[in-house]
């Protein structure tokens, strides 16, 4: 395989939009019980969108998917007034500890701050020392469908309007 990677935007017609979502149900589909691999993958190509709030990104090599990420409105529905959330990071086992996932990361925070957002959300189980060399601050720590989680915060100051929140009119 070759050692090389770019980040592309996924849009709804993008070829590896199934393989995403796949890995997206199956690392995260027991965040909501009842919901089939075919609601998953129609709610995430939903999210596949053209700039903004939702995007969904991907690393690709040779034209094949190896990590993702993307920037949602929500991604815990226990918390509904915070918005919008870095989502679905996940790289590949055989690609980690490449940068991947730190270059997704960034090229997600590029598409909020580029859409006027100073602050947006995540959270974890388990990879709050990734996200804290990244820059984000621990919000609070709770319970998120029987699992322990932190939900951390990015403020994103550059460039943007102080008090502003929302993507640009």
């Amino acid at each position: 395989m070759t050692e090389s990677f770019s980040i592309q935007r996924i849009t709804r017609e993008s070829p590896q939009v199934d393989t995403l979502a796949g890995w997206e149900f199956g690392e995260w589909g027991h965040h909501h019980p009842g919901r089939t691999l075919a609601q998953a993958t129609a709610l995430f190509r939903a999210a596949c969108g053209e700039g903004g709030v939702p995007s969904v990104f991907a690393a690709i090599v040779d034209g094949a998917a190896v990590g993702m990420a993307s920037l949602l409105a929500q991604d815990m529905d226990t918390r509904p007034e915070l918005t919008p959330w870095l989502a679905s990071v996940f790289v590949l086992p055989a690609w980690r500890g490449r940068g991947i996932a730190s270059q997704l990361v960034r090229r997600v925070e590029g598409e909020a701050r580029d859409n006027g957002i100073d602050c947006f959300y995540l959270f974890t189980p388990d990879q709050q020392s990734l996200y804290r060399r990244l820059g984000w601050r621990d919000r609070e720590v709770c319970e998120y469908h029987g699992e322990s989680v932190t939900i951390m915060c990015r403020r994103l100051a550059e460039g943007v309007t102080p008090g502003r929140s929302g993507p640009r009119s």
